[in-house]
């Protein structure tokens, strides 16, 4: 059975940072493109970083690039997303999400077949 496991999650100070993972099962992840999509409760699903398939290109919104970086593991069969400089409207849940197809979507990342069950991020002091 195929499955993602998000991990890492917690309480962080504003300028701190969080390392999430996401452990893929049942299948092997240097075949997926993978990503991260957030969301706050109430508010629509945001994608935040993509790579794709073969680690050609990664995208990110506009709101965390220079402050996230999406990275896979593939001996581990994990994909990580490092945060640094957290700000409070990081806070969200964070669900990992993979496809097969070949290159991200930008970070339009809704449609993604896979998706964990995700991990809470609170920016707050």
């Amino acid at each position: 059975q195929l499955q993602l496991v998000e991990s890492g999650g917690g309480l962080v100070q504003p300028g701190g940072s969080l390392r999430l993972s996401c452990a893929a099962s049942g299948f092997t992840l240097d075949g997926y493109t993978i990503g991260w999509v957030r969301q706050v409760p109430g508010k629509e699903r945001e994608g935040v970083a993509c790579m794709s398939r073969i680690s050609i290109n990664t995208n990110y919104v506009d709101s965390v690039k220079g402050r996230f970086t999406i990275s896979r593991d593939n001996a581990k069969n994990t994909v990580y997303l490092q945060m640094n400089s957290l700000k409070p409207e990081d806070t969200a849940v964070y669900y990992c999400v993979a496809d097969r197809r070949y290159y991200c979507p930008g970070v339009r990342l809704n449609a993604m077949d896979y998706w964990g069950k995700g991990t809470l991020v609170t920016v707050s002091s």
